[in-house]
């Protein structure tokens, strides 16, 4: 086990929540710090506030990962008096990096609105709004034959993936031949004499964004000194991505008692929720965050209700109107799920690639708003 650098961290998050997917709007990625500065104490948490700060120092971190960014608007200077200054003056004076994961998060496959939608019970989910689909490349690699297995072993680790079926390549038999010339080191031969070998053909698909490291472990699982493959971008895309999620509960219910639930789950001091409590729902439309910029999205799509926070009172007349339930479960809520997955899934990758780190959730953010 080797000790990661922010840089190996960040490229670990890269490939959970590309960090392309954010709008253009956001700013997310490395916030404060060095990319080559160690990282071996890492917290997790959904705001960049004092507390969280505090709490990363007094850890000893050396880094915060945080959904929603610390610098979002352009700064025009760095005080201490002032609110975002003084915490990444902090920052920067205890070695802490912050790296932060925003729209990006909320659209990739496991992140925030998935996370969500795992905590509600709702099923069958797709993304409520397209903002794009995985472009796919096919692999193509040559290998001697007896050696596919562990060829096919490191491949799968990111690629192989059809729908719902996982591990899927096509094999084809054939004769390969070369001649090592002088500095080679063949697997298989001699310098200066023509091989031939008996070769499978191996074929699998890859995600565009998977490419590089599909190709470095290949690299390292393969026998040869140097593999013979090919790549080929595909019109075929892969799986679609976008904001927000919709699919069903396992049973209908009332809004009254779907609300309730909504409670019991995320934990908020208080739930709104505008529609006739006595009303049936079953198809659920959620968006993490501020989301009732798509209530004619869900409505369009047949939801019964949207789960989401931050609903203005003209949104909630606009729901009316559309004779869709909303349920307002407030910002912090329908975000806080992902300090939980996100760790779990952080410790998961690291350990895969072989990195010697402790990931922390921190559990001392709580809602800002209080109610009587």
């Amino acid at each position: 086990m080797i000790s990661p650098k922010v840089s190996d961290v960040v490229g670990i998050i890269n490939k959970i929540s590309p960090f392309r997917y954010a709008e253009e709007w956001d700013n997310v990625g490395l916030q404060v710090g060095d990319p080559t500065a160690p990282a071996e104490r890492i917290m997790v948490a959904l705001d960049p506030g004092r507390d969280t700060v505090d709490a990363a120092v007094a850890n000893d971190c050396h880094l915060l990962l945080t959904h929603h960014p610390l610098i979002f608007t352009p700064l025009k200077k760095i005080s201490v008096t002032d609110p975002t200054g003084n915490l990444v003056t902090l920052a920067i004076r205890h070695a802490l990096t912050i790296v932060s994961l925003h729209t990006n998060f909320d659209i990739a496959a496991g992140g925030v609105n998935d996370l969500l939608a795992e905590r509600l019970g709702i099923g069958s989910c797709q993304p409520l709004k397209m903002t794009g689909a995985e472009e796919l490349v096919k692999l193509s690699v040559f290998v001697p034959q007896g050696n596919e297995e562990q060829v096919l072993d490191a491949l799968f680790r990111f690629s192989g993936v059809i729908g719902n079926y996982r591990d899927c390549s096509f094999r084809t038999d054939g004769i390969g031949t070369f001649t090592p010339q002088a500095g080679a080191r063949p697997f298989i031969g001699e310098v200066g004499k023509r091989e031939e070998v008996r070769e499978s053909r191996i074929e699998v698909l890859v995600r565009g964004t998977d490419v590089a490291a599909v190709v470095k472990a290949l690299g390292k699982a393969h026998p040869y000194e140097e593999p013979a493959f090919d790549l080929y971008p595909l019109l075929n895309k892969g799986a679609e991505r976008g904001l927000g999620r919709i699919g069903e509960l396992p049973a209908a219910t009332t809004l009254g008692e779907f609300t309730a639930f909504v409670k019991e789950r995320l934990g908020p001091q208080g739930v709104r929720f505008v529609g006739d409590a006595s009303r049936r729902v079953k198809k659920v439309a959620l968006c993490g965050g501020s989301g009732a910029s798509l209530l004619r999205t869900a409505q369009y799509q047949g939801a019964d209700v949207l789960v989401t926070g931050d609903v203005k009172y003209h949104e909630a007349r606009e729901a009316e109107a559309l004779g869709l339930a909303l349920v307002d479960a407030g910002h912090f809520a329908t975000e806080r799920v992902m300090v939980q997955g996100l760790t779990a899934r952080l410790e998961k990758e690291l350990a895969e690639g072989g990195f010697a780190a402790t990931v922390t959730a921190f559990d001392g953010e709580r809602e800002p708003f209080t109610y009587r």
